[in-house]
């Protein structure tokens, strides 16, 4: 049996209601998936939460229904489905979603969270702009820090912001130490939510740009910072992560080769931050600063902590070999701790559509990137609405449905690869608990967002806080 990555813990209360769907799949050893589908007509069971299944013997099934109905008579109490455990028995690992400050405060969600998910990814407060305070038009002050034997001048990190969520888990992982809750680190190095003056002498954006040397010596301090704080031998959070976001979204979705910083010619690299160009390119004019990032991260993470790159778009065949080509770089300077660099899954984000990526290309992506890493992880999934949809209760009713095949079809293609011997799929992560606080519910035009204003219904919960039919896709039986 392959070795899988398994947080899972026993369920606690839940509001939903028992239903059933899904697909089991068995094994099918290195035949393609497609394949099979064509040859055999063995596609993913259509969600279909009315259809009832035919009794081999009537008498039974009369007798079973009820004693059923009398059971259900002597306890008021309705029949537990367990998101985490659903998956942890369907594809063996964990089960994430992200969440953010505004939601923290919302007990609902938190409910939903210690019931259904053991892992959390912080949607913004370990990137870098709200590590800097969220003073992106200037930095707000610096200090002296100790690197290798030298000292440099740094930006001060304000910790409050992820603390405030951080301290919220710990607590609870200390009252439930049978139900407990992973982190997943996000993000230590990306173009976007990285203020412009990080990257300027004197972090001034009105002065020039740093070389290379200088900037390899912020990079190394931020990473040595950030790991040794949250993830260090004395650190209060130090059993809390599981893995770490190293890089992210370094590859064009317009070239498929590195991100450059020329991305969007009507972005100017004077602004505070960036969408699309990135200033880590513009300073090093190569990959070193992807490469010099994992090798510092492999230098002070803890050895257990996974080392993680993600993109996304990565089914798209264009983007995904530049992709590739980014994974064996780092890869090729695998080494020692302080010696070489460390990545153990590729990151695919799973921000879909109702109709892309097809099943082909997302079969192939996921082989792809196992050929290359082995650890395959889905960590920001969620699914745009249909294009005509417009947020009616006729239309919801429909796309949740739709919305519920979709995601059938996509983790039956998950289950079915996660039965090779040479493919691991190490986590599933929503990018989100309940609609109405999904991101794509603000235009944005970062990373695929909603550029339309339309509105979505992308996660598993809906905005009176219950279950829709894609829930059970993932929670099955």
């Amino acid at each position: 049996m392959k070795k899988k990555i398994a947080v899972c813990m026993a369920g606690i209360l839940a509001v939903s209601v028992l239903m059933s769907c899904g697909s089991q799949v068995g094994e099918r050893g290195a035949e393609s998936i497609t394949d099979v589908t064509n040859e055999n007509a063995d596609a993913p069971d259509q969600v279909d939460a009315g259809a009832e299944t035919e009794a081999e013997d009537s008498d039974d099934a009369e007798a079973s229904e009820g004693d059923a109905q009398d059971a259900e008579a002597e306890n008021d109490e309705e029949e537990v489905v367990i998101l985490k455990d659903g998956v942890e028995k369907q594809l063996g690992c964990f089960v994430g979603t992200a969440i953010t400050s505004q939601e923290l405060g919302d007990t609902k969600i938190w409910a939903l969270i210690t019931t259904h998910f053991n892992a959390i990814t912080l949607g913004n407060e370990l990137k870098p702009d709200c590590m800097f305070g969220y003073s992106n038009g200037r930095c707000k002050g610096t200090e002296e820090a100790d690197l290798n034997g030298e000292t440099i001048v740094v930006p001060k990190l304000d910790y409050s912001k992820s603390e405030k969520i951080l301290d919220r888990i710990v607590k609870w992982n200390n009252e439930n130490p049978d139900n407990v809750i992973k982190v997943r680190g996000h993000v230590l190095v990306w173009h976007a939510q990285t203020p412009e003056w990080f990257f300027h002498e004197d972090y001034d954006k009105t002065k020039d740009y740093v070389d290379t040397e200088t900037m390899n010596k912020r990079l190394e301090w931020y990473i040595k910072t950030m790991l040794t704080h949250y993830t260090g031998e004395d650190s209060k959070y130090k059993d809390l992560f599981y893995g770490w976001d190293v890089v992210n979204e370094a590859v064009s979705d317009a070239t498929g080769t590195y991100r450059s910083d020329s991305e969007n010619s009507e972005e100017p690299l004077t602004n505070d931050t960036h969408n699309n160009n990135s200033s880590w390119w513009h300073v090093y004019q190569s990959n070193e600063y992807i490469i010099n990032a994992f090798t510092y991260a492999n230098k002070y993470a803890p050895a257990d902590l996974e080392l993680y790159y993600n993109d996304y778009n990565e089914c798209m065949l264009n983007k995904q070999k530049g992709i590739i080509e980014l994974l064996k770089a780092v890869k090729e300077k695998e080494g020692a701790p302080g010696e070489g660099t460390r990545i153990d899954a590729m990151g695919m984000q799973g921000h879909y559509q109702m109709s892309s990526p097809s099943m082909v290309d997302f079969e192939n992506a996921i082989r792809a990137y196992a050929a290359v890493i082995g650890n395959v992880q889905i960590t920001e999934m969620d699914m745009k609405s249909s294009d005509n949809y417009d947020g009616s209760a006729e239309a919801k009713e429909r796309e949740f449905t739709r919305q519920a095949e979709r995601y059938n079809t996509l983790y039956w293609v998950m289950k079915t690869l996660n039965q090779e011997d040479d493919i691991n799929i190490t986590g599933l992560t929503f990018w989100g608990t309940v609609d109405h606080y999904s991101w794509l519910q603000s235009r944005s035009d970062v990373g695929g967002g909603n550029k339309e204003g339309l509105p979505e219904c992308p996660l598993l919960f809906d905005e009176m806080y219950l279950p829709k039919p894609a829930f059970y896709v993932f929670a099955g039986e």
